[in-house]
């Protein structure tokens, strides 16, 4: 008999302001500077450190983690669309107890971010674990 898949949804507004809210919750001003593609980068960093997280805690880890991502967006495929064509992400964790492989955590965490899951475009992980 086959399992039905989990459902996630998520929801988010933006105002003639530029507030982004979330329904039921808070609200969140763009930065100066800021684009849109700043927040897909900073959103696949955030994926990608909660998704290790995730994994790390259920093998018996705390964790603590920062990251950094870098795109390069151009014309690409046969439609002359401007994409990302390339996604590098550094990623910088810490877990206590030191993991004796940290590979498997990796592996899952590289995996299961929704996000990185949803590009069209793969990217490239950098991964220090200590």
């Amino acid at each position: 008999m086959a399992v039905a898949a989990k459902t996630l949804e998520y929801a988010v507004e933006l105002d003639e302001g530029g507030h982004f809210t979330v329904p039921g919750g808070g609200q969140f001003v763009t930065p100066e500077g800021w684009s849109a593609d700043h927040l897909l980068l900073a959103a696949l960093v955030r994926c990608s450190i909660d998704s290790f997280v995730y994994h790390a805690r259920r093998a018996g880890h705390t964790v603590a983690g920062t990251g950094s991502a870098h795109g390069t967006i151009t014309k690409s495929g046969d439609d002359g669309r401007y994409r990302f064509v390339a996604i590098e992400v550094r990623l910088d964790v810490q877990l206590t107890p030191r993991a004796v492989d940290p590979a498997p955590l990796i592996m899952k965490a590289e995996r299961d971010c929704f996000v990185g899951a949803s590009l069209t475009v793969k990217p490239e992980y950098e991964w220090h674990v200590s």
